[in-house]
């Protein structure tokens, strides 16, 4: 019981001292741009040239992964039954095989979408 804890404690904790670096690094890096006489534009600046929203890359991504894992237990479910496959190989493989294909095919819709939007 006690290694569990100490499990969930450390993994927390590994997680508070990532953003707590993060934002403290982040608020000195910018303290010290401001006392050298930088422009407070640039710390928004990212966040207007966003092109596409966050929201729209997400559901793209997640649409293509689900869809090619579906496909993958159709191929699957195809192979162990007309090939006689091992189930417990074919079903993993096409599984990751077919996920991979769909974020990347993600990937690639969501950088066409960005040039589209640039241009």
């Amino acid at each position: 019981m006690m290694e569990e804890i100490i499990i969930v404690l450390t993994i927390f904790s590994s997680i508070f001292g990532v953003f707590y670096l993060h934002y403290s690094t982040r608020n000195k890096e910018r303290l010290a741009l401001i006392e050298k006489g930088a422009e407070a534009s640039i710390f928004v600046k990212g966040k207007a040239e966003k092109l596409t929203p966050v929201w729209k890359i997400f559901i793209l991504n997640l649409s293509l992964l689900l869809i090619g894992i579906g496909l993958a237990i159709f191929i699957a479910s195809a192979m162990v039954l007309s090939f006689g496959l091992d189930a417990e190989v074919a079903y993993p493989g096409t599984i990751f095989l077919m996920a991979g294909i769909g974020l990347l095919t993600g990937f690639f819709m969501t950088k066409k979408i960005d040039s589209e939007k640039i241009a």
